[in-house]
């Protein structure tokens, strides 16, 4: 039997529908959420990513505020311009497109950022916050893959969960989140990687499986255990002559074998890839609904 899968275009459609009223909501009251996304050079997977964005405001009434800079544009000028969009009451979130090239240095462009306008959840006081389980912006795609597990009613508690990578963007907080106490956490986990000796042994354990290496077919299905939870963060291209841009998106998991092991699986592309911008904006409205309190609290 086949998994059931787990369809992140309509759970991002279901979020960003709540999501248009609230938004609507602080509109109303006078404070329209606002993002400004900034883009450093031309990379193509970047610049897809910055349109889905801005669709994505336009669709929820967020005021967007994009900005696109040639590769070869100084560092000292970005921080500038970051410094000059936290001063500025009508952005509530600052998103700089990521990666950078290489003159520019990310950690300094991720620290320029304020915390408060870090809506990417990259910034050390958010990670630090969210490590100690305190009020904070959590990084878009973990806080996506959280909310496909809890609308899909995957129960993590006293699960065994493996996630497959340790970057600080996804694994790292995904494998964070998953073991904190609360809702939708209180899984066991276990973190592989480059150096992990069985990466085979590890993942048959795993009653949910978290896969973000950025290779493709690295998880097959002899790997699987017989009803896991598959969710396949990875998206890398493939030449496909078959296809009009000459190639084609497949995550890190073998998918149609996988998916007749797994009980639940995502798709690449479709899964959770929607959830993320999805959660951007999430962030962005959530910052901006702080920043109505305090506005409110001020005039107290």
């Amino acid at each position: 039997m086949s998994a059931v899968l787990i369809d992140g275009k309509e759970t991002a459609r279901v979020i960003r529908a709540e999501l248009k009223e609230k938004a609507a909501a602080l509109t109303a009251a006078g404070m329209r959420p606002g993002l400004t996304v900034i883009l450093v050079g031309d990379d193509p997977a970047s610049c897809s990513y910055v349109t889905g964005k801005k669709a994505a405001c336009e669709e929820l009434g967020i005021f967007s505020d994009s900005l696109h800079f040639p590769a070869d544009f100084p560092e000292a000028e970005l921080l500038k311009i970051i410094g000059e969009k936290n001063r500025d009451s009508r952005i509530h979130g600052i998103l700089v497109q990521l990666p950078l090239p290489p003159h520019i240095d990310e950690n300094k462009i991720i620290e320029a950022i304020s915390p408060e306008k870090d809506v990417d959840g990259f910034h050390p006081v958010n990670v630090g916050r969210m490590v100690l389980e305190q009020e904070c912006f959590l990084p878009c795609t973990p806080h996506g893959i959280l909310q496909l597990l809890m609308r899909s009613n995957i129960d993590t508690k006293g699960k065994k969960a493996v996630v497959l990578g340790r970057s600080n963007i996804v694994g790292k907080p995904i494998a964070n989140l998953l073991f904190q106490k609360q809702a939708y956490g209180n899984a066991t986990v276990t973190v592989c990687h480059t150096a992990t000796p069985d990466l085979a042994a590890e993942i048959k354990e795993a009653d949910i499986l978290i896969a973000a290496v950025g290779r493709p077919a690295t998880v097959t299905s002899d790997m699987i255990k017989p009803g896991a939870v598959v969710i396949d963060v990875g998206v890398n291209r493939i030449p496909d002559a078959s296809k009009k841009s000459g190639f084609r998106l497949v995550g890190d998991v073998d998918f149609e074998a996988v998916k007749e092991k797994a009980s639940y699986i995502t798709p690449v592309p479709g899964g959770v890839g929607p959830m993320t911008i999805t959660m951007l904006m999430a962030n962005t409205i959530l910052a901006a609904g702080r920043a109505l309190k305090n506005k409110e609290k001020k005039t107290c």
